[in-house]
């Protein structure tokens, strides 16, 4: 296992009173042990304690071979996987668990007497997974570079009368060409009054004349994720949607401008909201700024009205403004994501934000 982030998460743990924890989770599992194990329905445990002792509790049907630097204890599938978790759990402490952990394991689990009480353990590995240590960062850096190239492949397409779907399985494969192991997400692919709905399930709608396009793409390159958005127009673009998409851009630049060490995840959020009230249309601005990013495209920690935590050096997250006007089939969002540092932040994203008309 990486001793230094396990040595974090045994420090956070011996802070909160939590003795122990079941890491149940591939992706913090992964992130403690480089090793993805995706279990399906079968029971896969990483126990820590804090006074040493750790275990992962894996299925024998996953390669035995592995050396991930902890105990490894074998289960069969005509084996009570949970009993055997029980028989190592310390019964008269608290327990920390994974906030996904399936209940039928947790019930078993309580069924057997194993721990004092229950608490949620993911706030202590979320937390510590929120800060990006040097080669993360650079990883972040490399797959955003990445998403930029495959953003500036796809643009061109939009006024060749793709459909949504068809735009879809074009950008899947570019993803997959260019050594990604997959989308960080679906993609969205949105034609005029479909990007007026910022979470628009893509469909067979095929792009006119004047439409805007929503374009939120992002890949998964060397197991981190990229993300980013773009609005462009087909062919012409009204004085409205001029101005709603000069209105955004604005707004998210105010944002960027906000996200930096010692100010609130929402200050940052009210930096972008603010501006789009004055201007008018904050009615339309309908969801959160931003998420933040690693491992998977939406981690602990949002740009929202409501996160008052402080900004931290290391941090990765989005910063994606929108207007919506569904009436008027007009959908602008512009997203890049941000990586703060010492005296600010770094905007990964580098493809331009200015005003295209394909």
């Amino acid at each position: 296992m990486d001793q230094t982030k396990l040595e974090r998460i045994l420090s956070k743990m011996k802070e909160q009173g939590m003795p122990q924890m079941i890491i149940s989770d591939p992706p913090a599992i992964f992130y403690l042990t480089g090793k993805w194990i995706h279990p399906g329905e079968r029971l896969l445990a990483l126990y820590l304690n804090v006074n040493g002792a750790h275990k992962l509790v894996i299925n024998k049907l996953f390669p035995q071979e592995q050396d991930l630097g902890v105990e490894l204890v074998w289960y069969d599938d005509v084996e009570d996987a949970v009993e055997i978790l029980s028989g190592i759990v310390e019964h008269d402490k608290p327990i920390g668990i994974d906030k996904t952990w399936p209940a039928r394991f947790l019930l078993r689990l309580q069924e057997l007497g194993a721990g004092s009480r229950f608490l949620n353990g993911s706030l202590i590995v979320d937390s510590i997974r929120m800060i990006k240590d040097e080669w993360e960062q650079q990883l972040m850096r490399e797959a955003s570079i990445a998403n930029d190239k495959i953003m500036e492949q796809i643009i061109p397409l939009v006024a060749k009368g793709y459909s949504e779907k068809e735009l879809d399985v074009i950008i899947r494969d570019m993803y997959k060409q260019s050594g990604h192991s997959d989308v960080s997400f679906p993609p969205i692919t949105a034609y005029g009054r479909s990007g007026a709905d910022p979470h628009h399930m893509t469909d067979d709608m095929k792009g006119k004349h004047g439409d805007s396009v929503v374009l939120d793409i992002g890949g998964i390159l060397n197991n981190y994720c990229s993300d980013m958005t773009r609005t462009v127009f087909i062919g012409e673009v009204s004085d409205k949607a001029r101005e709603v998409y000069e209105i955004v851009k604005e707004a998210q630049a105010r944002g960027i401008d906000a996200a930096k060490p010692g100010n609130r995840m929402c200050d940052v959020d009210l930096a972008c909201r603010n501006y789009i009230t004055e201007k008018g249309y904050g009615l339309y601005f309908t969801h959160r700024t931003g998420h933040s990013i690693g491992m998977e495209d939406h981690e602990f920690g949002d740009v929202s009205s409501s996160n008052k935590d402080i900004i931290q050096v290391g941090q990765c997250f989005s910063i994606e403004p929108g207007i919506y006007l569904l009436e008027e089939g007009i959908g602008v969002r512009i997203e890049d994501l941000v990586l703060i540092t010492e005296d600010g932040c770094e905007v990964l994203n580098h493809f331009t934000k200015d005003l295209i008309v394909v």
